[in-house]
């Protein structure tokens, strides 16, 4: 099949007429697509939450433990009485 013949075959298809949609199935979508938009609406939320928490975490830690300084060793006895 070439290109014309397929381009032709998919206008047919789409300019067949539509079925017509059954006016239960309209309030039933309705309800789904709410229904989704607020589960992934909470979704979002919650993972900006955690996100927050953990950045929050990392900055209490980060000061309190204060990775980049370095520990003073330990090895050597310090110099007294020179």
């Amino acid at each position: 099949m070439n290109r014309p013949d397929r381009e032709a075959v998919v206008r047919r298809i789409m300019e067949r007429a539509v079925p017509p949609v059954p006016p239960e199935l309209y309030a039933d979508v309705v309800r789904r697509g709410g229904r989704m938009l607020r589960r992934r609406r909470t979704a979002r939320r919650l993972m900006w939450l955690l996100l927050f928490a953990v950045t929050v975490a990392f900055v209490v830690w980060a000061l309190t433990a204060r990775p980049w300084v370095e520990p003073p060793s330990e090895t050597t006895p310090p110099l007294t009485d020179w």
